[in-house]
């Protein structure tokens, strides 16, 4: 108002005397307002206290069905729980009642990705950019959406970006990682790699250590303890450092799973295998085994191709051979088969499949099949009888190198992306990995062979979530071999 403009009066000379009204009491839950009761669901579901973070929301959707936070908060809470299609529901109903919250976009484009919807993840993440530019979560995972589509030239723009706004940002680093070995840029690829260590899921793998960690150098009167710190087919492609490890230190004890004791114990120069950090003796430095290849500098020309480095028990291979005589046909190939892995893998969901899809490979040709799952899904129980020769021999593989001694009577391993694949490989038989997309880094881009194995054979995915395709392909593979073999038989 100026000095110069008239007083207003109110149209109703009463309403300038009433008394003033007092703001409308706002909504509860159990005596809770709505913003205390998702706090408390959202440090529910940060601890992993799923079903009483979801709880906590279905109260106050009951009392307001189309209350926006509750609902993006259920579907996030859905989507932790597996349920990434009720996820993807109720964040889209969240975000049409309440559009431009980033978080929600950023969240639905991670669960299209992960459903294969890569339109929809596409547009949701560059939303959340638009509406944040400055978050490096964000650009982080729009970065997967970008390499899941080839466009790898915006998902590195999309890191660089995140990393200049937050330079500690190790799942970032470790994407940058993921891509440039993928494109078998490795200097910088295993430097990046190292941020691993750093993420929520690194971090988790080891102990406090109180031993130096090692760099490389030569311990000629010290011991080094190498860690298995990482899942069991990067623990297998690791393992062939270990020989070069040896001939730097005194004494080299490895430290992993039990399962894996029968063929990392007999590697050239373990003095020591420990499956219980309470059993690991004194030792100068450590050194967890996915570093190696950074420490001795790998180059896809220099990568340790001594194979077989593993080495399974002759008598557990002399054990196996004559179960497999006596059990199946004699004259037929016998391939074995791995469909799905561990389901706690933050890509199972890409990479598994039910047996039933690989049906087609039961009409390619004589052979005998032998699974080499552990467990057996009971879904594929059933199915399990229309491959040849077929028997669910899980409860008799107990442990890698009983596994290990199965496959040295396998003619051929046709497996998806788990250790399987990295077993087989790793003991110089012939192995044929079908590979998800976007694939993982050791796969690299387009190749069909792996310069990490070279009894391997891969079969990719055209697109994300489309198997067909590639399993068509290894089908007519097999059937051209079953058709030479047969061909051989008879001449």
């Amino acid at each position: 108002m100026t000095g110069n403009d008239p007083v207003r009066q109110p149209a109703d000379p009463q309403a300038a005397a009433a008394p003033p009204q007092p703001a409308p009491a706002r909504p509860t839950v159990n005596g809770e307002t709505v913003e205390q009761a998702l706090a408390r669901a959202q440090t529910a579901a940060q601890a992993k206290r799923l079903h009483e973070a979801g709880g906590i929301c279905a109260d106050v959707l009951a009392a307001m069905p189309e209350q926006p936070a509750a609902l993006a908060l259920q579907g996030i809470i859905a989507a932790m729980a597996g349920d990434a299609e009720r996820g993807i529901v109720l964040l889209r109903r969240a975000i049409q009642l309440r559009p431009g919250n980033a978080t929600w976009y950023a969240h639905l484009s991670s669960l299209c990705r992960n459903t294969y919807r890569m339109q929809e993840a596409l547009d949701a993440g560059q939303e959340s950019i638009r509406l944040d530019a400055g978050n490096p979560e964000h650009l982080v995972n729009l970065s997967l959406v970008f390499v899941d589509v080839d466009d790898r030239d915006r998902a590195m723009a999309c890191l660089l970006r995140g990393l200049g706004l937050k330079h500690d940002h190790a799942d970032g680093h470790l994407a940058l990682a993921q891509t440039l070995l993928a494109m078998g840029d490795f200097d910088p690829g295993w430097m990046e790699y190292e941020w691993r260590n750093q993420t929520e899921a690194g971090k988790a793998t080891m102990p406090a250590m109180t031993s130096a960690p090692w760099n490389g150098m030569r311990l000629a009167n010290g011991r080094l303890l190498l860690v298995g710190d990482q899942g069991y087919g990067d623990t297998i492609q690791f393992a062939r450092y270990i020989p070069m490890v040896a001939e730097r230190c005194q004494e080299v004890i490895v430290g992993c799973s039990a399962e894996m004791a029968p063929l990392l114990a007999k590697i050239p120069g373990v003095s020591q295998y420990c499956h219980r950090w309470t059993d690991i003796p004194g030792h100068a430095a450590h050194c967890r085994l996915s570093s190696l290849p950074y420490l001795f500098r790998t180059q896809l020309d220099t990568i340790p191709s001594r194979i077989p480095y593993l080495r399974p028990d002759p008598a557990r291979v002399a054990h196996w051979r004559d179960r497999l005589s006596a059990t199946l046909p004699s004259g037929v190939k016998r391939i074995g088969l791995a469909w799905t892995g561990r389901p706690t893998h933050p890509n199972d969901r890409r990479r598994s499949m039910p047996l039933a899809q690989l049906g087609a490979l039961v009409e390619a040709g004589p052979a005998a099949f032998v699974s080499l799952q552990k467990p057996m899904p009971a879904r594929d129980q059933e199915v399990m009888r229309r491959f040849p020769g077929m028997t669910d021999l899980a409860a008799e593989l107990t442990d890698f190198g009983e596994t290990a001694a199965l496959i040295e009577n396998l003619d051929l391993v046709i497996t998806v992306d788990t250790s399987m694949g990295h077993l087989a490989g790793a003991l110089g038989k012939p192995v044929w990995i079908l590979i998800p997309k976007a694939a993982d880094w050791r796969w690299m881009l387009e190749r069909q062979d792996s310069p990490w194995y070279p009894s391997a054979r891969l079969f990719r995915q055209p697109r994300p979530g489309a198997w067909d395709e590639p399993i068509g392909r290894l089908r007519a593979a097999l059937a051209g071999e079953l058709a030479a073999l047969e061909r051989v038989g008879a001449g």
